[in-house]
């Protein structure tokens, strides 16, 4: 499900290392926000505490009941473009595939997953690092063709998640793509990454002569999971920034509120006036919306 139920001993431990220390019961079911805040000029912004921040749900406010925000280890889902206007980009693929592994730290579980019209799971999780570059190798000695259903891809990237038990690691699907495919259903997948609590994030790789969707096929899903993007000109460095994004996001919680099992709520986060007027044009990005358990 999209909230996380956490447990006690889940809370206890990431209260331990949390900046804000409120009290609550044990019995309280929560919903988990990963948020992240870059300033204006695209850094991330660091040392917020839980008063620097608001959630709503259902446009109504929450009291946010705790706040992490060391680094929490990944579950990562690596999902390779191997369609055939991938072709030309195969060495800088290799490139920002090769420096993936190279940001991975103990305790992080990887997959690998790769797409053209169909979508192969070339690795599935794992925590052993020469496992993951194992995986990375054979995906690069794949022959890059066909079409490329990116939505689907991701969609079924959002289903292994849903799939896998809840544990107290950050989600997030990272796409090496160029941004042109096939159209999908945007909201079905939208829906399932707020399901599966995962973050879409990705790595845009152009393709000389690709014509490229107004919009991107990948970044509305980015922008309401409360991923991003960016743009691949060095594709090693912007690796290691996407990374750095995804682990120093804000883990938020807040008591679930009473509603319809199966329904979605609307959630919006905010930096409290003084934090906002400490950082002028700061942006967040935050997934949008949650379903209710059933």
């Amino acid at each position: 499900m999209a909230r996380s139920l956490v447990a006690l001993s889940l809370l206890i431990a990431r209260l331990a290392f949390a900046q804000d220390d409120p009290s609550f019961r044990s019995d309280v079911s929560l919903v988990h926000v990963d948020t992240e805040v870059l300033s204006k000029d695209g850094r991330i912004v660091s040392g917020l505490t839980l008063k620097d921040f608001r959630i709503f749900d259902e446009g109504r406010e929450q009291k946010i009941l705790s706040l992490s925000s060391e680094d929490q280890p990944l579950d990562l889902i690596l999902l390779f473009d191997v369609s055939g206007s991938m072709r030309p980009n195969v060495q800088k693929v290799a490139e920002a595939a090769r420096r993936a592994t190279a940001q991975l730290r103990k305790g992080d579980r990887v997959a690998i997953m790769c797409f053209n019209l169909g979508v192969t799971v070339s690795t599935p999780f794992v925590e052993d690092i020469d496992a993951v570059a194992t995986g990375v190798e054979g995906v690069l000695r794949l022959r890059f063709g066909g079409g490329t259903a990116i939505r689907a891809a991701i969609y079924s990237a959002a289903q292994r998640f849903i799939q896998e038990p809840k544990s107290g690691r950050r989600r997030a699907i990272l796409v090496i793509t160029d941004n042109v495919g096939m159209p999908g259903s945007e909201m079905t997948v939208v829906r399932n990454l707020w399901e599966a609590d995962a973050v879409v994030s990705a790595l845009i790789v152009s393709s000389k002569g690709a014509k490229p969707v107004k919009g991107g096929m990948v970044d509305p899903l980015a922008e309401k999971s409360g991923g991003d993007t960016v743009k691949a000109t060095d594709p090693g460095a912007s690796f290691i920034e996407m990374i750095q994004r995804i682990r120093s996001r804000y883990s938020l919680y807040y008591a679930t509120p009473e509603g319809q099992a199966g329904t979605f709520h609307s959630i919006r986060v905010e930096l409290a006036p003084e934090a906002h007027a400490q950082n002028p044009g700061a942006k967040l990005a935050a997934r949008r919306s949650y379903q209710l358990s059933r």
